[in-house]
């Protein structure tokens, strides 16, 4: 029986897969919509089956609640009519059909709602909308990551679900009990007195008042609490992520100013928050005891003058005092609902956004039989009205060719890396692979199409194995071990042993491999792209962090590996590109040098400046 339930909704589905084994559509490739109601519909309509579902049982379980009261009053009415010699003779039917629904048809009805909420519910509608908001954040462009904290945007990924899922069950349940509780005990009144039922509908509309009043400004201050606090973790995380500088600066004081403007910030605003809770509640105890007294007063004097029996009154008191309880569970849940409401408006900042970069809906496979690079007038600058980094920037590339980009900070070496991996646009011109403009090409395939190692190389919090496998995830264990040795890494790690005794390639290097010295780190980075073995090679100061002996070794290993690829080479280390078929020099975006190592010492331009700077401008006279 559990295990029918569980198996309902599939949280994990992939787009195009239908997340719900009965009423659902497929699980969509496209963000949510950045409106609330359509927020939650792209979601619950995935397992629309589920929410009828819960809908239904809310309606019948607050129905069978409904009834206590009339119970109460049908077994007081009984009572007295019956002599207590007759009663279990003449009246065991009904009094068997009350317990009947209270042992029997209540419990189960009660285990069926608990079934599809917290079996089904709870975990799996959670996971899909944890799993499906990480599908779409993962695939935005690299832009989006560099504007926001990431600990703000996990943080979004992580909470939307649950607040999703809270919101919508408690505020199912609210609904029902509200409107059934209210709406039955009214007709059941008038059927006996007109006059009783003035007493709920007076209630009812004060009550609808004040959500109408407090609810719209305890939803925003509930937003407004759930932003502070994703920027709170962004800010705390942002510190631990970063704990080295920290520690190297000596900046733990400052650390604490920047944490604790953001906790004064949540503290003010769950303030505001907690205010609005704290005046709905009394207002409401207010309210709820003028309807009990209202209607015990009202109930009494219609009493004394004969209008209704005693069974009313035993049946109208039980109502009065059930409706202020079910609204006191409403008040006490609604600050819960419009805070989960809250943390999804809030989510949806980072979860409801369309792609930063997208593919075209016509985008191609990228093929590279042959290697060919062509930038065509590249333009491009970061910002609206930045300087252009790039301007008219063109070079071609051979199949096979290896080339060194060379330059000062900021003339655009980098920059052309990264219009080529397309992390950005270029502002006009174009970048073609073996004739296919990159910008009609997918992402993935551009990128599977390109070996990167960087300067700044970051780990995953993972084995050394599923580090170089991330290279090429069909790799065996021999193909790692042989990049490893290729990148002379193989030696250090078979020395390794992280905090759980794991060794080897089964140690795991801590977050962005910080277990790791820089050379370590750099080293595993070039064994996953050596195994990644891609037509074109990118070298940007990839071998920055290591000492000289290691870098000669891996030279002699990158010599061998780049034969047949194109490759692209950036160092500020002249003889480390030296050798370089071509010498690329740039200037503010521009090529103002190009030919060979030997051919540019002859020019004696700005080459031949750095390079005699580099070999010997530091050696004193």
């Amino acid at each position: 029986m559990f295990r029918f339930f569980e198996s309902l909704v599939n949280p994990s589905a992939a787009p195009g897969e239908k997340a719900s084994r009965f009423l659902g559509v497929p699980v969509p490739d496209t963000p949510p919509p950045h409106s609330l109601l359509g927020f939650y519909w792209h979601y619950a309509r995935q397992a629309k089956f589920i929410f009828i579902l819960l809908f239904v049982l809310g309606m019948w379980v607050a129905l069978l609640d409904a009834t206590i009261p009339i119970f109460i009053g049908r077994v007081v009415a009984l009572l007295g009519t019956h002599a207590p010699e007759n009663l279990l003779h003449d009246a065991w039917m009904p009094l068997l059909g009350m317990a009947a629904v209270l042992l029997i048809l209540r419990p189960a009805s009660i285990l069926l709602q608990n079934l599809v909420v917290q079996q089904c519910i709870v975990p799996n509608v959670t996971g899909m909308v944890r799993w499906q908001a990480h599908w779409h954040v993962v695939r935005q462009g690299w832009s989006f990551f560099q504007e926001d904290f990431s600990g703000r945007i996990a943080t979004r990924v992580m909470q939307a679900g649950p607040a999703l899922r809270e919101s919508v069950v408690s505020g199912v349940n609210a609904v029902w009990y509200i409107l059934v509780y209210a709406s039955g005990a009214v007709l059941w009144l008038a059927t006996a007195d007109w006059r009783l039922a003035l007493p709920v509908l007076l209630w009812f509309c004060f009550y609808a008042a004040l959500l109408r009043i407090l609810v719209p400004r305890l939803r925003e201050r509930a937003r407004k609490a759930s932003e502070a606090r994703s920027l709170l973790t962004g800010r705390v995380v942002d510190s631990y992520t970063n704990i080295l500088t920290v520690k190297l600066f000596a900046r733990a004081a400052d650390e604490d100013q920047f944490v604790g403007e953001g906790l004064d910030q949540l503290t003010d605003r769950f303030q505001r928050q907690t205010r609005i809770v704290t005046l709905n509640t009394v207002l409401l105890a207010s309210l709820n005891a003028c309807l009990m007294v209202g209607m015990g007063a009202l109930a009494i004097w219609l009493w004394t003058q004969g209008a209704v029996p005693l069974a009313v009154v035993a049946t109208a008191l039980p109502m009065a005092w059930q409706i202020v309880n079910i609204s006191g569970w409403v008040a006490f849940n609604v600050s819960s609902i419009f805070e989960n409401i809250g943390v999804v408006q809030e989510g949806m900042n980072s979860i409801a956004v369309p792609p930063t970069a997208p593919d075209p809906p016509d985008a191609r496979t990228l093929r590279v039989p042959r290697g060919e690079i062509r930038f065509e007038k590249v333009h491009f600058g970061y910002g609206a009205e930045g300087r252009p980094v790039l301007d008219g920037f063109d070079l071609t590339i051979a199949p096979g060719e290896r080339i060194g980009l060379i330059g000062h900070s900021g003339a655009g070496k980098t920059t052309a890396v990264n219009l080529l991996l397309r992390f950005f646009e270029p502002s006009a011109g174009r970048i073609l692979i073996d004739g296919q403009d990159i910008a009609g090409v997918t992402a993935e395939s551009l990128r599977g199409a390109v070996g990167l190692v960087t300067q700044d190389t970051a780990l995953l919090h993972r084995s050394i194995r599923d580090n170089i496998r991330y290279g090429r995830p069909g790799a065996t264990d021999a193909d790692i071990r042989d990049a490893a040795r290729q990148a002379q890494a193989e030696e250090f790690i078979e020395r390794l042993e992280d905090w759980r005794g794991r060794k080897g390639f089964e140690a795991h290097v801590g977050e962005r491999g910080v277990k790791l010295s820089g050379g370590q780190r750099q080293r595993v980075a070039i064994a996953r792209v050596l195994l990644k073995d891609a037509p074109i090679l990118v070298l940007d100061e990839a071998t920055s962090a290591l000492d000289s002996e290691v870098e000669a070794a891996i030279q002699e290993q990158l010599e061998q590996l780049m034969g047949g690829k194109t490759v692209i080479a950036i160092a500020h280390r002249l003889s480390t590109i030296a050798r370089m078929d071509r010498l690329v020099v740039l200037e503010r975006g521009h090529i103002v040098e190009l030919g060979t190592h030997s051919e540019l010492l002859k020019a004696g331009g700005a080459y031949a400046r750095l390079w005699n700077r580099q070999s010997g401008g530091f050696v004193s006279a």
